[in-house]
């Protein structure tokens, strides 16, 4: 007959059995949720082409301030780096000189004109008395040559009154441009000569507009003509029509992202065969002398005829080794893949995009919800949570 804990101790071990697993049994984990992306849809823009030039700023002015006259710096009537006025007195010159040249020329003129009058009255006297037979025919007409002589060493005295006067407004140097003026290379006391060694006194640049100078390779110089010439039209004439129109152009100085407005004026007559390009400059509006000359800046040409284009973020377009993509959510919050042909970069980070296959039966592209942030935990093929914004 069996013990009957037998039967107790083989029941043990199931029922310890069933009690572990019973504590040991955990919950399922709960559903993963969706992970949230910022969404928005492509901007339409006007946008146009450009060509990007390296470019510099230089005074559309420059004038070197010499004198015309011979003498001594009596004055100087600016500071270093003034912003001078067009006829602003610069240096005086010691004027004592040039006024008794004046006063000498005008005393000479007094002296032909007395003589004259004199002449004329014995001119008069001598024809009186040939009609009388008092006076010859000869002493008449020396009369009437002295006469002459007098008139014309008066025409020569008024001219040398004129060069006097002319002198003395030498001798106060002005400012021929209005613009930012230099350094005083001489100062007061020294002495001045006017000619071939007439020395250097100071220099005045331009401030406003200044001028945005860069070359254009010949390259591009004929893609330019082909997109804005008209048809049969020449480069140089495709050209002159751009100065007369005055084409805007647009430029950035180093280190900045702001883009400012210039007017093309000018481009050269011939290409250099040095360097293979054509000298063009525009103006630039500088109010308050905002822009230095000599300041290096970028410069940007349009190229071609405005066109209509969808941009997204730079940063919401993906690289699948040659290939350019963005994601996309669609009706259902699924992400979809779409493969993009980039374009033009705008200034403020945005870029335009075609797609590359063309977009399924009642899909636009302007109605895509690009994902343009937290894209490193968007899936394709799996859901999101799409957070719209503008």
């Amino acid at each position: 007959m069996a013990h009957p804990f037998r039967y107790i101790v083989c029941l043990l071990p199931a029922s310890l059995i069933a009690v572990v697993v019973g504590c040991s049994s955990t919950p399922a984990a709960p559903p993963e949720e969706a992970p949230k992306v910022s969404v928005q849809h492509p901007q339409a823009r006007t946008l146009t082409n450009v060509e990007e030039f390296n470019g510099w700023l230089q005074p559309d002015k420059t004038v070197e301030v010499r004198a015309r006259v011979r003498g001594h710096i009596q004055k100087v009537h600016f500071k270093d780096g003034d912003i001078v006025k067009e006829g602003q007195p610069l240096f005086t010159l010691d004027p004592r000189p040039f006024e008794s040249d004046l006063a000498s020329a005008k005393e000479k003129y007094e002296v032909y004109k007395s003589q004259k009058e004199a002449m004329v009255k014995e001119e008069a006297r001598l024809r009186e008395l040939e009609k009388k037979g008092g006076a010859s025919k000869r002493q008449v007409e020396k009369a009437e040559a002295d006469v002459k002589s007098l008139e014309a060493q008066m025409r020569a005295s008024e001219v040398d009154i004129e060069r006097a006067k002319l002198d003395l407004e030498y001798s106060q140097i002005k400012a021929e441009i209005s613009g930012k003026i230099g350094q005083a290379l001489l100062t007061k006391g020294n002495l001045v000569n006017a000619g071939g060694s007439d020395p250097l006194l100071t220099t005045i640049v331009s401030i406003d507009p200044i001028r945005l100078a860069f070359n254009i390779d010949e390259r591009s110089l004929n893609r330019y003509a082909q997109l804005l010439g008209a048809e049969g039209k020449t480069i140089t004439e495709t050209l002159t029509n751009l100065e007369k129109a005055k084409a805007t152009v647009e430029f950035a100085l180093d280190g900045e992202t702001k883009l400012h407005p210039g007017l093309l004026v000018f481009a050269d007559n011939k290409i250099d065969p040095a360097t293979g390009t054509l000298p063009v400059y525009a103006l630039v509006k500088n109010p308050g002398g905002k822009f230095l000359a000599g300041a290096r800046a970028r410069v940007r040409i349009p190229i071609g005829k405005a066109y209509e284009a969808w941009l997204i973020p730079e940063a919401a377009i993906l690289a699948d080794q040659s290939k350019r993509y963005v994601l996309i959510v669609d009706d259902k919050n699924v992400v979809r893949r779409r493969d993009v042909t980039p374009g033009k970069l705008t200034s403020d980070g945005m870029r335009a995009i075609e797609p590359v296959d063309r977009p399924a039966e009642g899909e636009r592209m302007q109605d895509w919800w690009v994902i343009v942030d937290n894209l490193q935990r968007a899936r394709i093929s799996y859901p999101v949570d799409p957070q719209k914004t503008k």
